[in-house]
Order: C-alpha cells, then structure tokens, then sequence
C-alpha cells in the first residue's frame, strides 16, 4: 500500500438506473448465475476457479474436516443441472492442512474454447456448491468483460462491491490487482469498526508464518460476499504487498522486522506464497516469486499481469530521504536544483527497477506479438499507479483552516505538507519512484505501435490518467481501481467540504479523474471498436444493505496502428 498522505471524503454516488449498472443488471443472454452456497459442512470456503486459457481451467476447494477419510472428487459439465457431465475425477491437496482446512485443487483440461462450464466438488456424502467458469475465446470476439478489484480489507467492512459483482451474471473474468488480504494483527490498520462489525481478524496476531497466513486465507475465503463472486466467473490474480507485508521488495519490507521476531524475510516470503498458492485457483510456476505472464483473449485482446514486489523490486525508497531541510525556501534556485538532482539521479536511477530484466523483456515481446497478431487492445493488470502523480502544494491549496489545522497537528501530516511546496511525487511507492523503467516502458510501446489499457490497484482511490512519455506522446490510459473496504488516506483526515481530487488534477493536467473515497471496482467492457470502463461504486461498506452506483464512465478507442486516442468521459 502507498503511505502517502491523503486527505478527504467528497459525497456522491451517481445514480446508476440510466446507465444500465445496477447491481441486478445483466447484459448476457444467458441468466444472471447466483451460486447456491450450503450454510455449513466441509465446504465452508465455497468453489473458485481461475488461470484461464482456451481449453484449461484451475478448479479449487478447500475441506474443513477432522479427517480426510475420502477422496475429493470433482464434477464439470456443460449445464447446471449436471445433465452433460464431462469430467469426473480427483482432487489433489493443494498445501498443508492447518487446523483441518485442507485446500484442493484440479486443472480441467480438454475444454473448448469461450464455452461456460459447471462445476462443484464431492466429499463424502458432502456436495459443494456449483461454480461456474468460462474458458477464454479463441477467435471471433465481439465483446469481453472484466471486473478489476484491489484492496479488500475484512475487518474494514463488508465485501459489498464482490456482491454487486456477483450478482450482475455477465462477468467473463474477475481480476484481483493485489492487497486480496492484509497482514496486520487486530489493533491494527483499518480496524477502528472490527468488533461492532463482527469481522474481527484471525489470528489475532500479525501474520508472519504459514499457520498464520492459511488461518487468514480461510477466514477471507469464508465471507459470504466473496464466495459467491468466487463461484460465479473465474479469476485471476496477482499480489501486491500486503499479501506479504505492507511496502514489499525484493530484499524485506516496511512492517518485517527480523529483530522483532519476526525472521528472515525468504522465510516469511514462502510462507506467505505456499497460503496464496494453496489458496487460491492460480497456477503455480516454478518460481513461486514469478507470478508474471499473459493470457490471450482471443483476436479481442492481450491480459499482461505484472509482479512488482518480490521478484526483482529495488530497495524503499521514501520521500524520508528528503535531500533539503523542510524549512528550505522553494523559490531559492539552489534547492530547487537540489531537488531536481534529487528527483533525477536518485529516484530515478537507470538501476532502479519494479521488474527485472527478464519480466521487462517479456512484457515488451508480448507487447509487440499482440500488434502483431492484430489485435485492437492490450491491458495491463498492474498493481501500482503507473501515471506520474505530483503532490499539490498543501501549504497553499487547501483552505486556511484546514493549512492551520495541519501545521498544528504538526508530525508526518505537516511534514508531508512541507514538501509538497518542492514539486514532489504523492508517493515513490508507485512507479513514480521508477521513473527511468516507466519511460523504457511507454517508449517501447510507441516503439512498436502498442497503445494500452492499464488497470492499477493499491491507492483506495478512483483514478483516470492520460499517459504519456516523457516527450508528450500519448502511449494509453490508466484506470485506477478503487479499494473494495480499505480506506482512502484522505478519510483520516475530517475535511468533508474540502475537495482534494480537484487539487490533484490542478497539479496535474494528464489526470482526468481522482475520485479519493468511493468503494467498488472498475467494470472494463471490451469490443473491437471500444473500451468503457465503468467506475462502480457502493454505497457503504459498514451495512449489509447497499446500492451499487456510478462513479463514472470513460469510454477509449483502439488506434490500431495510429495515433493514440484521447479517453473520453461518457458520464
């Protein structure tokens, strides 16, 4: 997660009857799927699936039993009601049982391509529910649709955005951009309403071992909401920091302390990477840190999903290594300098890198195969903002009250407010502090003629961002999915009239949006001529009882080998 500082609620959900996203709607033939999930037994963690490809699929469970006294056997057929049943066969576990959760998994192969399938697990005199998936199309691809999540903190609230999901029935994949869970032990992050809300954490403590992550996995994956959207499409999924520890790199992390005993970060690493994999339907490659690759939606689009945490990420780099005194004039030339040589040489080292030489070459040829290939859209599934982001001035911009208010608090508030007059990023969590890979990126894009959608989690905020290279050229655009329960920055700040996500696109001309404490998830609905993005929000995250709304919708063309068009608002 980005520890910048952020500061407001701004209050208004548009209404979504006239645009067709209310969370019944469905724009399939097919009827809306709402899994049937029993109340109790060995199933208590549902059905998922998830890795797609045109004629494979992961299937998982998991077994809360005393004993494993029969074998886990899985059904897939083409209908509902089981009557065309196309595989019958064993489960295998997936990891170790901890506190008689066993998870399982199966890849159901031989399938055919862009076909919905059915699917539910047998243990015992036991029958799960039934799960539907859909493998990706190969040819002919008039319409695809994907729902982007980030950032589900359980003890922050209600999994409502997963529920509106759930019950649209015209998701063709769910992807989850990171922070799926968090570490934090109670007391902790976002934790302030746990008890009344009945979401209080397991284990109580911090997790750090593999006991530790399974019990938080199971606890997550036994929330009713994010069963059902489990159930009701496939996933995929990458992880950002949090499903390790909060600010992840490559060689330790913000909240690891191997002084605190908390051991070795490689061993807190494989602790956390054997739960996720267990955990989850995703296919595991050999190097469990290398969860990179691309899945390929027919002649519609390339899906290129991004690790840029454990593989190969720099060392933290915080706006702590400040080069001037807070109390520096931003006007003198020689700080300015300063800052600039700062900015340059320092955060943006040619070495600093998000990921790795390897990843990096693969992302490009992948890039280039899918121009082509002909195909109109590229996305990336990233879990970073990727555009530029500079901080306002936040001794100027806000009101006089609120600037008084501040310097009073004094402390990281009033700290993070003095350096915003040097023209500093929000944050150098992002790929604000890799600026030197960002423009090798967006360079070998235009390069080879491939315009891009990026789908970014991590910051709790709606973003629209118009990206470019450093030279001006237009190369895509950005949307930033919102958290699904974690809270904005801005929330702990009490500003409620005062509006900060106007204050960011004064400082910045190329983003278009920044909606900074909306819930939900970002709706992306691709055909050949056009992609719109639907910014779908919920009305709370503290009740059960929800509307789901609109933030906005941005709808882009495909250049197709010309120039990259502008994203256009729709509403």
């Amino acid at each position: 997660m980005s520890q910048q500082f952020k500061l407001t609620r701004r209050a208004a959900l548009a209404g979504a009857a006239g645009l067709g996203l209310a969370a019944t709607a469905c724009s399939r033939e097919e009827p809306s799927f709402v899994p049937r999930l029993p109340a109790d037994g060995p199933f208590k963690h549902g059905v998922a699936s998830g890795d797609p490809d045109q004629s494979s699929i992961m299937l998982w469970t998991a077994i809360t039993a005393e004993t494993l006294d029969a074998p886990v056997r899985v059904e897939l057929a083409e209908d509902d009601a089981f009557s065309s049943i196309l595989l019958e066969a064993e489960a295998a576990p997936a990891a170790a049982t901890v506190n008689g959760m066993t998870p399982f998994k199966l890849l159901a192969d031989g399938l055919q391509p862009g076909r919905d399938y059915w699917y539910r697990f047998h243990f015992g005199d036991a029958t799960s529910e039934t799960g539907r998936t859909r493998t990706l199309p190969e040819a002919g691809v008039d319409r695809f649709t994907i729902a982007a999540f980030s950032c589900s903190n359980y003890p922050a609230g209600f999994f409502n955005a997963y529920r509106a999901a759930a019950d649209r029935g015209d998701i063709d994949l769910v992807v989850h951009l990171g922070d799926y869970l968090y570490e934090y032990g109670r007391g902790g992050y976002a934790m302030e309403d746990d008890e009344r809300l009945g979401r209080v954490v397991e284990p109580a403590h911090e997790i750090v071992t593999y006991e530790d992550y399974v019990t938080r996995y199971a606890q997550y994956g036994a929330d009713p909401d994010l069963k059902a959207l489990k159930a009701a499409a496939p996933w995929l999924t990458i992880w950002d920091d949090h499903e390790t520890a909060n600010n992840a790199h490559l060689t330790g992390a913000e909240n690891h302390d191997p002084e605190e005993g908390e051991g070795a970060w490689s061993d807190r690493v494989d602790a956390a990477l054997r739960a996720y994999y267990g955990w989850l339907p995703v296919r595991e490659p050999q190097d469990r840190r290398a969860r990179y690759g691309a899945l390929e939606i027919g002649d519609l689009a390339t899906l290129i999903f991004l690790e840029s945490r454990l593989l190969a990420r720099s060392d933290e780099m915080t706006l702590d290594d400040f080069p001037v005194p807070l109390d520096s004039d931003p006007e003198d030339p020689l700080v300015q300098e300063t800052v600039r040589n700062w900015l340059q040489a320092r955060v943006g080292g040619e070495d600093r890198t998000l990921l790795g030489a390897e990843q990096f070459d693969f992302v490009i040829r992948t890039l280039e195969q899918s121009v082509a290939a002909g195909k109109p859209w590229r996305i990336f599934a990233n879990q970073v903002l990727m555009g530029s982001a500079t901080a306002p001035d936040y001794t100027k911009e806000p009101p006089l009250w609120l600037r008084w208010g501040m310097r009073l608090a004094g402390g990281q508030i009033w700290d993070f407010a003095r350096q915003t007059q040097f023209g500093v990023p929000m944050t150098l969590d992002t790929w604000d502090g890799f600026p030197a890979e960002r423009e090798r990126l967006f360079s070998a894009a235009r390069e080879a003629n491939a315009d891009f959608i990026v789908l970014t989690g991590d910051s709790h905020n709606f973003w629209t961002v118009d990206l470019k290279t450093d030279g001006g050229e237009r190369v895509g655009v950005e949307f930033g999915v919102t958290s699904v329960t974690s809270p904005s920055d801005y929330e702990f700040v009490n500003a409620p009239s005062v509006d900060f996500g106007q204050m960011t696109l004064k400082a910045n001309p190329h983003i278009l949006h920044h909606s900074v404490y909306a819930k939900g998830f970002v709706l992306l609905t691709l055909t050949p001529e056009e992609a719109v993005a639907d910014f779908v929000s919920v009305s709370t995250i503290k009740d059960t009882a929800f509307e789901a709304g609109l933030d906005s919708r941005w709808r882009v063309t495909p250049a197709l080998g010309g120039p990259v068009a502008e994203v256009e608002r729709l509403g």
